[in-house]
């Protein structure tokens, strides 16, 4: 109890104390855009690296040099847990905006470094709202900027990979970015797997190498949210 008091603690004055922080980057965003995000990217990943620590979070990664080396493309993993979104801040590349529900831009401070990292936010009870989200963030690919999804687009707290949502894929393919799978296997276990308290655990990440979406048929476009999703569990230990 005590380690998820210090943590929740952490999390909310370190937000508070930036204010300012985020004052300037708003300011220098006006004026230099490109040093704004490589200011955000550095103080995200400071951040969630520092809430992982906290959190007793031991973190191993393989695959990293199946990340692109150059131009955007879509991280695209299974979602077991909330400290997924730090895991993937710090430990797959550097810092991606995420696409997120549509209820986290609700949050005060949160909501402000997610805008700054990029980050999209789905309104999952409008269908034409989905369509739009897909357009901005082929937009955003297109523009260079690398996002994450998870298309489970809910928790599976260690449980069966869900069914992966296809509007991930139609975001990538728009962009004519590559898609890179990711298995997430045991961060349910920091939190979720404890009846919401933290507690240190071993995560497993793997990156598998990417999947070029740039000329592929529509044939291929509807069976690749199946072919990712069995990727992914293959390297889940159930």
């Amino acid at each position: 109890m005590l380690r998820t008091l210090i943590w929740f603690t952490y999390f909310w004055l370190y937000l508070l104390l930036c204010i300012p922080i985020s004052l300037y980057i708003r300011h220098l965003a006006k004026k230099d855009g490109a040093k704004a995000d490589r200011y955000v990217a550095h103080f995200v990943k400071n951040w969630a690296r520092r809430l992982l620590k906290l959190a007793g979070a031991t973190v191993r990664v393989t695959g990293q040099e199946n990340l692109p080396e150059s131009g955007a493309y879509m991280v695209v993993a299974n979602h077991q847990g909330y400290f997924d979104i730090p895991i993937m801040l710090t430990c797959v590349g550097e810092p991606r905006g995420l696409v997120a529900k549509q209820e986290i831009d609700r949050i005060p401070g949160i909501r402000t470094w997610m805008r700054y990292l990029h980050c999209l936010f789905v309104d999952r009870s409008s269908p034409r709202a989905g369509a739009q989200t897909i357009v901005d963030g082929a937009g955003l690919l297109a523009g260079g900027h690398s996002l994450t999804i998870f298309p489970e687009g809910t928790r599976s707290r260690g449980g069966p990979v869900r069914e992966f949502k296809a509007g991930a894929f139609r975001m990538a393919s728009r962009a004519g970015v590559p898609v890179v799978p990711v298995t997430i296997d045991g961060s349910f276990r920091l939190m979720e797997g404890n009846k919401m308290r933290i507690r240190p655990a071993v995560v497993n990440i793997t990156i598998h190498p990417a999947v070029e979406t740039a000329g592929m048929g529509r044939e291929g476009l509807r069976a690749l949210p199946h072919m990712v999703k069995e990727t992914i569990e293959a390297k889940l230990a159930y």
